[in-house]
């Protein structure tokens, strides 16, 4: 399953102009669910990612980054702690393969109704949790509007947060900082 988390101040969701869902402070969360996580959901002791389990898995994870700031302006806080909501729409988008020729490919998607039931699951997961939660309608063509705060915009996905962690590679926005800093300072001498 992949999920894009983006943080808003209010979002909504419409069908032909009729409003279906609206929250307030929150996260607007696009969810598509995959071919392979249809496949490991038959399969015994499967990894945490696959079918309802990596549905909940993600629900768990979304309700608890860090990502809403704290009083001194840190990204501190997560959805739990500040009573935010969540705006779930469905997105088989998400698993568009643009490698070869000029239109998408969603041949990686779920079938229609594996994926209702999944996205289904996350709401419920997310909703067990205690979050507050409006959405769309699956399968429909939905107007979707949000004040983006921030802008704070990220991308989840089970099968990347299944995988170990590489521990070799850059510490990301740490090494951008200190790369800057190097660059101010002009080349290292050496000696």
């Amino acid at each position: 399953m992949r999920v894009v988390i983006q943080r808003v101040t209010e979002a909504s969701v419409a069908i032909e102009g009729s409003l279906m869902g609206k929250i307030g402070k929150g996260v607007l969360l696009f969810v598509g669910a995959g071919r392979e996580d249809m496949a490991e959901a038959d399969r015994p002791g499967s990894a945490p990612r696959s079918g309802a389990t990596g549905a909940s898995m993600l629900a768990e994870k979304v309700a608890n980054l860090r990502i809403f700031p704290d009083t001194e302006g840190r990204s501190n806080l997560s959805l739990l702690d500040t009573g935010g909501a969540a705006l779930i729409i469905s997105q088989f988008t998400l698993y568009a393969d643009c490698r070869r020729g000029r239109r998408p490919s969603f041949t990686d998607a779920a079938d229609p109704l594996p994926a209702e039931a999944l996205v289904d699951e996350f709401r419920a997961a997310l909703q067990r949790l205690g979050v507050p939660t409006a959405t769309g309608t699956f399968g429909a063509h939905m107007t979707v509007s949000l004040v983006n705060d921030g802008p704070y915009t990220i991308l989840l996905d089970t099968e990347v947060l299944a995988a170990p962690r590489d521990r070799n590679r850059s510490r990301g926005a740490a090494s951008h900082a200190t790369a800057a800093s190097e660059t101010e300072a002009g080349p290292s001498t050496g000696g």
